[in-house]
């Protein structure tokens, strides 16, 4: 007899177990249950739609129950909802919602695939009102469109400011609508380092989004949005935009084991504790391939690869599954933020001895036009040099040397495969040594203990001590903007001016982009001096940091003027 596939939810987790599961077997009997209108859409592209990047609603939509029939041969059923799981008798209970009337389907083998649904604190106020909205559907985007250019909104607050946030704040605003994101902690996209994200928060700035950082919603009417704080930001509409959480419901209900996380709890090749029951997407939670800890990732690879894995493991394919490293990226406005591994904040939480390379070079030869910085930082573990994470902010060329990170840190690459990691070079992609190979080169120079550097995120103290803080920039540079403090001597009259260089404290040294200062520190070291750092992303970093924390913190100012060039 034929085997009977079941699978509830669709989009990336359920669409490709159901497409996999036809391929390995022809003679099945598959069924997808989705109860939303459409079996599978872009997601991730829904917020591209508000300015028109994606100019219908309908190219959203990627496949619908009809072309499921005709290609795959599967039983596709939109607006059906599988209100329960009957373990015992192999079936699930199913409610069509359109006509009412409910049956039970019974499953040999069942797949859950049910995402993630918008997290609505209901310590907020007014979430009910007709002007708030969640952008997780495409029947959610299609009604928040409708409502802003209906009604002819101008002023719209995020509550939020993660993925959907940042990009739903970007394509509105490129859209001509204002644009306020309120982010209850102090930075918006939490995967990514503070020092980092800095340079994303002065870009929403840039184009005109206004931030508001460490304070909440607390109610919501039709004109204004209440804050924690007591500030009131006007807006004619609202997207909630706090985060996913896993839509466990069903699998609470029937029994199924739900994890630390609280996303569903499945094994290497995502079975749950039912041997007939898989499960894939943002509804489960996996390992960690590097601190070996479960999490949640609402990301469309992981899903799709879990719901192959799955697939495969109905049809007798067992998988050995690593774990997973995150990898994501995000554009906001004209930088690209991407990462891969663990950040700062996860490798001390699980325990790591750990320290960073920070460079920023040119994502082209320097001579050509609209060449840009890279600002690059991967963590690696004291000790052995492997390599932990990294994650990389500016142009588009920002993103492929992710790309090579995470393809070492899934293989347990170190920061000397960092180093000789070969690859393609021209004038007009790169430069002939690359970002990646720079990033492992300053590795293993701290890793062995060639030369010492201090963080970006230590400057505001050494200047508030009054260190000795040297500036090799020369003097035109030192003039355009500097730290208070800091003293100027040129790397060009370093040589003959090392007299004047104390030995009897330490010197902190930076220039541009810290390169200059680390000749400037190895010329020192290999002349006798024994306590000289270089500061990491030197004024490149520290200038646009440093604005942050007096535009968005109200830091008082460390230098006499900012150069972000």
């Amino acid at each position: 007899m034929a085997s009977k596939y079941v699978i509830i939810g669709g989009v990336a987790g359920g669409a490709s177990a159901a497409a996999r599961l036809r391929r390995l077997d022809e003679a099945a009997h598959i069924v997808l249950f989705e109860k939303g209108p459409y079996v599978s859409f872009s997601n991730c592209s829904l917020p591209y739609y508000l300015n028109r990047l994606v100019p219908e609603s309908g190219s959203l939509v990627l496949m619908n129950p009809e072309r499921f029939r005709k290609q795959y041969n599967i039983d596709a059923r939109t607006e059906q909802e599988v209100t329960a799981i009957n373990r015992q008798r192999r079936t699930v209970s199913v409610r069509n919602l359109r006509t009412g009337e409910t049956y039970e389907e019974p499953y040999e083998k069942l797949v859950l695939a049910p995402g993630g649904t918008p997290v609505l604190p209901r310590s907020i106020g007014g979430l009910d009102g007709p002007n708030v909205f969640t952008l997780h559907t495409v029947p959610d985007v299609v009604k928040l469109d409708a409502w802003l250019r209906g009604r002819k909104v101008r002023r719209v607050v995020i509550a939020g400011g993660g993925f959907i946030g940042c990009e739903a704040a970007e394509c509105l605003r490129e859209a001509g609508f204002d644009v306020t994101i309120i982010e209850a902690a102090d930075q918006i996209l939490a995967p990514y380092d503070f020092d980092l994200v800095q340079m994303l928060h002065k870009e929403l700035l840039d184009h005109g989004v206004q931030l508001i950082l460490q304070d909440g919603v607390q109610a919501i009417t039709e004109t204004e949005v209440l804050l924690q704080s007591g500030r009131k930001v006007p807006a004619e509409a609202v997207i909630m935009a706090i985060g996913v959480k896993p839509d466990t419901r069903l699998a609470q209900a029937a029994g199924l084991i739900i994890g630390t996380t609280g996303g569903i709890k499945v094994d290497g090749n995502f079975r749950t504790n039912d041997p007939d029951i898989y499960a894939a997407g943002d509804a489960i939670e996996v390992l960690n391939r590097l601190n070996h800890r479960p999490m949640r990732l609402a990301l469309a690879w992981p899903a799709q690869m879990e719901a192959r894995a799955a697939a495969d493991a109905i049809c007798g394919i067992s998988h050995e599954r690593k774990g997973f490293l995150g990898s994501s990226v995000v554009k906001v406005f004209g930088l690209y933020a991407a990462r891969t591994g663990l950040n700062e904040k996860e490798a001390a939480a699980a325990g790591f001895d750990w320290d960073y390379a920070y460079v920023i070079p040119l994502d082209k030869v320097g001579v050509l036009p609209g060449a840009r910085p890279i600002h690059l930082k991967v963590l690696f573990e004291k000790g052995t040099g492997r390599l932990l994470g990294a994650q990389s902010v500016g142009a588009e060329g920002a993103v492929r040397r992710i790309h090579v990170l995470a393809a070492l840190l899934g293989m347990n690459g170190t920061l000397s495969d960092l180093r000789d990691a070969e690859l393609c070079y021209a004038p007009v992609t790169a430069t002939a040594k690359d970002a990646v190979n720079m990033a492992g080169l300053v590795g293993l120079n701290l890793l062995y203990g060639r030369f010492r550097q201090v963080h970006l995120t230590e400057v505001r103290r050494l200047v508030e001590e009054k260190a000795c803080l040297l500036d090799v920039r020369e003097e035109g540079e030192y003039a355009a903007g500097h730290l208070l403090g800091a003293v100027n001597l040129p790397l060009s009259q370093l040589r003959q001016r090392m007299g004047e260089v104390p030995k009897d404290r330490p010197v902190y040294l930076h220039c541009r982009s810290s390169q200059r200062s680390y000749n400037a520190v190895m010329a020192l070291q290999n002349s006798g001096w024994t306590n000289v750092y270089n500061i990491a992303g030197s004024y490149l970093a520290i200038s646009l940091y440093e604005a942050m924390q007096e535009k968005l913190y109200g830091k008082p100012k460390i230098v006499t003027a900012y150069n972000f060039k």
